[in-house]
């Protein structure tokens, strides 16, 4: 049986074209092993978001083209749709170069390495390809993730997404329905619709559902307790979101809205095509939503042209909405973006002490918020046990991570982990921290 080797680097949705990956060759015949040393193929997913993601890929291959005669390797994802057959010139072991689009594609394409090929590419962006993936193997028994829309049509000044995924390109409905009742029936009981837009989701067939049609529809499939998404663009982000929310209790009572800056004149030079004002209103949306909702978001530190003024604002930003989490990140200069050819970049370590700042600022701001849910109960989706601590490992609706413990059953009997992995608890939070709470199921599990 041939065996092969898959790492993933970078986001959700590369996690879940993984598990694409993995279904597609286990169907014919592969056998996926934990070591590149055992393996006879060696792929890696990848993300070409920012150039310390791009450049560890290229490290991974340095590190085993001595020890890989036997091998072959492979390339997928971002960095392989951005440089195409360079990556033949940068590290000459490589053999199959293969973009998102093609992974139904990759059987065939290993069977012409194996006929001889030196070198294989599958760099189609075609639409489609895009959704004809169907052999996923699903690495979470409970939460399984639905792609619903590739791609993006924005232009944001710093970003490859559109370079390196295509353009937007929506799934139909009854087909994202069909799928979601499909997880359902057979036990995944949290759902995660997918999109590097995700709420840019438009519909091609006649029903012509929005992104709140859908996601409420896949909130009302039965067996569905959960129904997250991510991610959003706030120009497409619409209150009949959050009125969706607030209608159906699946949909999980929180929101992950990138903001980038603070500043609307970083924003305007990034090309977000929003303004500060106007992604207040829709923070204004959830803050007077009726269930709480908690708001993550994203935050580039370090763009060029940023001045002092302009990075206070993004601080002000953050006492301002009071995001319950947010992923912050020094600018990384990217090819064929725009943004390359603004000048005043700020200095590496100037970035650094800015990112430092901020971060240390929202710590502050996510335990004075997770510190207000001491006393409160929160239903705990378990999702593991830690035999160091002793606790359970659950997350909650609002994606907060809550460790617990649970008083032995009367009988005696110690329930298997695994019987209890998946289910919902109600939980007393007792202790926070800035990332994660800490309680107690009164009842015995």
């Amino acid at each position: 049986m041939k065996k092969f080797y898959l790492e993933t680097f970078g986001c959700q949705m590369n996690v879940h074209d993984s598990e694409k990956v993995v279904g597609t060759l286990e169907s014919r015949g592969y056998e996926q092993v934990e070591t590149v040393e055992a393996a006879d193929l060696v792929l890696y997913n990848t993300c070409s978001i920012r150039d310390k993601a791009e450049q560890k890929v290229f490290h991974r291959l340095d590190q085993f083209k001595r020890s890989g005669k036997d091998k072959l390797f492979g390339v997928l994802g971002c960095v392989a749709q951005q440089e195409g057959e360079k990556i033949f010139d940068k590290a000459p072991h490589v053999s199959l170069v293969v973009g998102s689009a093609s992974y139904s594609k990759l059987p065939e394409l290993l069977v012409q390495l194996e006929t001889g090929s030196r070198h294989v590419t599958g760099l189609s962006l075609d639409t489609d390809e895009t959704f004809e993936t169907p052999l996923t193997r699903r690495d979470n028994p409970h939460r399984a993730f639905i792609t619903i829309i590739e791609g993006c049509d924005k232009s944001c000044s710093y970003c490859v997404v559109p370079f390196t995924r295509g353009p937007e390109r929506s799934r139909a409905s009854a087909s994202v329905i069909e799928e979601a009742h499909q997880l359902a029936a057979a036990g995944y009981s949290e759902i995660q619709l997918l999109g590097q837009n995700v709420n840019s989701y438009r519909d091609p067939s006649p029903e012509g559902w929005d992104f709140s049609r859908l996601l409420e529809a896949v909130g009302h499939v039965p067996g569905v307790r959960r129904v997250r998404f991510t991610t959003s663009h706030p120009r497409d982000f619409v209150k009949e979101i959050i009125d969706a929310i607030d209608r159906t209790g699946t949909l999980c009572n929180m929101v992950h809205l990138p903001v980038q800056s603070g500043s609307t004149r970083v924003l305007a030079a990034m090309d977000r095509q929003y303004t500060r004002d106007q992604y207040m209103q829709r923070i204004a949306w959830m803050k007077n939503a009726r269930r709480e909702i908690a708001i993550s978001t994203d935050i580039i530190v370090g763009f060029p042209g940023e001045t002092e003024e302009d990075f206070a604002q993004t601080m002000s930003l953050l006492d301002e909405v009071e995001y319950d989490s947010i992923f912050s990140f020094k600018y990384s200069v990217r090819p064929n973006t725009p943004a390359l050819a603004l000048g005043d970049h700020i200095p590496e370590e100037e970035k650094s002490r800015r990112l430092t700042v901020l971060q240390e600022h929202q710590r502050a701001i996510q335990l004075r918020r997770n510190t207000k849910l001491i006393g409160s109960e929160q239903e705990a989706l378990v999702e593991g046990f830690n035999s160091s601590t002793g606790q359970w490992i659950g997350r909650t609706s609002q994606n907060r991570v809550l460790n617990f413990t649970a008083p032995p059953r009367e009988d005696g009997i110690v329930p298997e982990r695994k019987s209890v992995i998946g289910r919902y608890v109600p939980v007393r939070v007792l202790r926070a921290g800035p990332n994660s709470l800490a309680g107690e199921c009164r009842a015995a599990l």
